[in-house]
């Protein structure tokens, strides 16, 4: 028999092993796989009450909360659409996504008073707005009735999440995610990471971004707890984890970097956590190393983007692989990896032909599998850009090797092309990362008369580190061949800019050196 591939079942089985199992724990809030599941079966109930139909979008603007949980699972039971918005976009850029999607209702926390209000004269089509503290948000479920949703009646294929692209890359578009994507991206990750049903995952990474890693839906088909980190504060991660003695979590680098760094390292028990996921943005053998050492547990990188669910690959170990020494653990932990189950990647040159296997020859990351999105939002155009038949184009360079493993040396926009040599500015970044005073660099492209283009940093230090660009330089020219090392180093106080998961807007530190000029890109 056939039956709907939805990420509702995730929760019905969950109900079905755990009722009485602590599912959730957000702030003060507490509550049980049964209680989880009745409030969601009331949210659907509610909104179809609302005059909520199928394939309606409903967005949240919120920080990660039990309520924002809840939309994963009671607006898809209402088979509406889940549209998390970013809490870092400006008021513009939410304003537009909420016209270009479509949405009918929003529910937001009370820090969004105000823009919620801007917002509902904006946007004719939200026809309803709902204050997820001050009552609304209660009153709203006390109008549903628990009733088990027959997920039998669902249609795999329909919508069932869309995510706006962060912009860092340009105008935002939706990803639109299926119900059967998302269940059979779950069950990837459930099989690849996930041991038992003792585990206790804190979600560090907001649920408004890339369908947080797939961890809302792995993590109840597990039966785990799941403990809600409303925002990022390195002393209260700490604190949480050994409070409620969780057992993994995802960070970008960032997030490692500022653990890393917070003076109250070493001041709680985390002796729980058993492992560390790192993506987002590229990671360094360095980082992997410093949290293995902090935090005494496996810490790996993966890849992936919000078009592809998003996990695609993540660098655990793999039996045809032995390391030379830690050294070279390290290194590979740091990589992209290889595939998750049910995904294929290749890197490809433009001709969509395999490059070779050596490490060294650089092409196009494409992907391929059960986890790639249904396409961008009214967007056909776009999504037909970034589609070769089956096949992702994600528009990272990579190289890989004969064991399937894959290396992102950059992103096309981000390659630098200096003299008609290809710089890799993630390669680049890495080598000043590793500097015990840095706390986080970025690399971009400045326009140069006789070069073309060459590489220039901005660095921003460690609390009370010291260091000058000379000697920044020559710690470089150990590591880097002389066309690589930046032309100019700008020192900053202030932390680098970054989207709302924590990347750093490279985009806007190098638009300040191209202001009315024409960059080349990789083509």
């Amino acid at each position: 028999m056939i039956i709907p591939l939805t990420p509702i079942r995730c929760l019905y089985r969950a109900v079905d092993l755990y009722a009485k199992k602590e599912a959730l724990v957000s702030g003060e809030a507490r509550f049980t796989y049964s209680q989880f599941a009745e409030r969601c079966e009331r949210l659907a109930a509610a909104l179809a009450g609302e005059g909520i139909e199928p394939g309606d979008r409903v967005a949240y603007l919120s920080f990660n909360t039990h309520k924002l949980l809840e939309g994963y699972y009671g607006v898809v039971m209402a088979q509406a659409i889940v549209m998390p918005l970013n809490v870092r976009l400006t008021p513009v850029e939410l304003i537009n996504i909420l016209n270009h999607s479509g949405a009918r209702m929003l529910l937001y926390e009370n820090d969004f008073a105000l823009l919620a209000a801007e917002i509902q004269s904006c946007c004719p089509g939200v026809r309803k707005l709902v204050n997820l503290d001050n009552g609304e948000y209660e009153a709203l479920l006390d109008r549903g009735r628990p009733q088990a949703v027959d997920f039998l009646g669902v249609d795999e294929n329909s919508i069932a999440e869309l995510f706006y692209t962060s912009g860092s890359t340009g105008t935002p578009k939706g990803v639109m995610l299926s119900h059967r994507t998302l269940y059979l991206h779950a069950f990837a990750v459930f099989a690849t990471w996930i041991r038992d049903d003792t585990g206790v995952e804190l979600h560090t990474i907001p649920l408004f971004h890339a369908n947080g890693w797939g961890r809302p839906q792995a993590s109840t088909l597990a039966g785990h707890k799941q403990v809600m980190v409303r925002r990022f504060e390195p002393s209260g991660v700490m604190k949480l984890i050994q409070d409620e003695r969780a057992t993994s979590m995802s960070l970008v680098p960032t997030m490692a970097n500022a653990l890393l760094n917070c003076p109250d390292l070493g001041k709680y028990d985390t002796s729980s956590l058993q492992e560390i996921h790192i993506g987002g943005a590229a990671s360094s053998p360095e980082l992997i190393a410093g949290l293995e050492r902090a935090f005494k547990c496996v810490a790996a990188a993966g890849y992936g983007l919000t078009e592809t669910s998003p996990i695609a690959s993540d660098a655990r170990p793999k039996a045809t692989v032995i390391y030379a020494d830690e050294a070279d653990r390290y290194l590979r932990q740091s990589m992209a990896g290889w595939p998750m189950p049910g995904c294929e990647i290749r890197v490809v040159d433009p001709a969509m032909q395999n490059v070779p296997r050596d490490g060294e020859s650089a092409g196009e990351v494409v992907i391929r599998g059960d986890n790639v999105m249904d396409g961008y939002f009214k967007e056909p155009q776009a999504t037909a850009a970034v589609m070769s038949g089956a096949w992702f184009h994600s528009g990272d360079m990579a190289v890989w090797d004969e064991h399937g493993y894959i290396h992102i040396v950059d992103r096309k926009k981000d390659i630098i092309i200096s003299g008609g040599e290809n710089i890799s500015s993630i390669e680049v970044e890495k080598a000043i990362s590793a500097h015990e005073a840095v706390l986080e660099n970025c690399v971009v492209a400045k326009p140069d008369p006789t070069w073309g283009e060459v590489p220039v940093a901005f660095v921003v230090l460690k609390p009370g580190a010291l260091l000058e660009e000379a000697e920044l330089v020559k710690y470089l020219q150990q590591r880097l061949g002389k066309f690589k090392i930046p032309q100019a180093f700008h020192f900053r106080s202030e932390p680098l800019p970054k989207t709302g998961t924590g990347k750093i807007l490279k985009r806007e530190l190098r638009e300040q050196f191209w202001e009315g000029k024409e960059r080349r890109v990789q083509g």
